[in-house]
């Protein structure tokens, strides 16, 4: 099969044939049909993760099991599925209770063995871990449901207990935060923006925000207070000390900052506002991703607010790309600066992509 390959960290990344994987006992092989291009991937790709070289990067898929391994009772070949960017081992204590997303033995494709940008990929606990695509979901919608939609309705709906009415702030208009302002809208949120880029800010206005804010070096926290008082949630979509650092310090006292974005260390720990954080008793929340057990209470939100309007995963996908483009594409995340997420079909050539 042909697939990105990753031969050392941070240099160019190559597209070859590779052996196609075997289904493990308890998981399955997908044929995969589309799969994101994610920041988390460039975080891999920089180093900021442990992983093994030669090494197949990405996590957020959709496809068709094309194989199925020893054990494994509710898939068929044929199936089509997503999945969770956390595969939970499905017998601890925290995946018996549903919160596979911190398993302490999970796998992670892209990460902890090889992942989605390929033509196929092994997936594990697939009792656990998979979930059934409609046939009226596309497979770039699905895909894109993995880790950034999925993890945004997490990060609103079960860390930070979202109300109606209540205020957000929501740091980078990434796939991840694009997906925020939009949840946040569909739940009766109002919803204040922030990002470097005129392109995301257009798609944040266009996906229900009521403010959008330029982070070019002024002071955001101060223009949220000036505008809200401070606001009920902030989520930090990006995962840097400053869009850390603007998320809570945006909050209202006794606020809800919700951390995302991976936030790799930078001279030792990464610096927070803890004093703030003590002095206003905030809450600050952790958030990775979400179980497969919580998709269909997302599906069913997904599914009302396609027909009222309210939301439009598809809408979040930017462009179609190749294996090849993507190779291209990954090792600039840090600096790109996208409006919505690009979605890679191993399908296509580079000829068609």
């Amino acid at each position: 099969m042909r697939a990105v390959v990753m031969d050392a960290i941070a240099e160019p990344l190559a597209v070859r044939e590779v052996p196609v994987p075997s289904a493990p006992a308890g998981g399955v092989v997908v044929q995969v049909r589309a799969t994101g291009l994610c920041r988390s991937d460039w975080h891999a790709w920089a180093g900021h993760d442990d992983i093994t070289l030669p090494h197949v990067p990405g996590h957020e898929l959709a496809g068709v099991i094309a194989e199925v391994g020893a054990g494994v009772r509710n898939w068929r070949v044929g199936d089509r599925v997503t999945v969770p960017f956390v595969e939970g081992c499905g017998h601890c204590e925290w995946c018996m209770a549903g919160n596979a997303q911190v398993c302490p033995d999970q796998q992670q494709p892209g990460f902890t063995h090889w992942g989605s940008f390929a033509e196929y990929v092994a997936l594990h606990a697939a009792d656990t871990n998979l979930v059934a695509v409609p046939d009226t979901v596309t497979f770039e919608a699905a895909a894109s449901l993995g880790c950034r939609f999925a993890t945004a309705y997490r990060a609103l709906v079960g860390r930070a207990h979202l109300q109606p009415g209540e205020q957000v702030t929501v740091v980078g208009a990434g796939g991840v935060g694009l997906s925020t302002v939009m949840i946040a809208k569909a739940l009766g949120a109002q919803v204040i923006a922030v990002d470097r880029n005129q392109g995301a800010l257009a798609k944040a206005t266009e996906f229900g925000a009521d403010h959008v804010l330029v982070a070019d070096g002024s002071d955001i926290p101060a223009q949220v207070h000036e505008l809200t008082g401070g606001t009920h949630v902030a989520v930090d979509a990006v995962g840097t000390e400053q869009t850390c650092a603007d998320s809570i310090l945006s909050l209202r006292r006794r606020g809800r900052h919700v951390q995302v974005g991976l936030l790799p260390p930078v001279e030792g720990h990464p610096r927070v506002p803890m004093a703030r954080a003590i002095a206003w008793e905030l809450d600050l929340l952790g958030s990775h991703g979400m179980a497969a057990a919580d998709y269909p209470e997302m599906l069913a939100l997904i599914q009302s607010g396609i027909e009222s309007g309210a939301l439009s995963p598809q809408s979040l996908i930017e462009r179609l790309v190749g294996l090849d483009e993507a190779a291209a594409l990954l090792p600039a995340m840090e600096t790109a600066t996208p409006a919505g997420m690009t979605i890679i079909d191993p399908g296509l050539s580079p000829a068609t992509a």
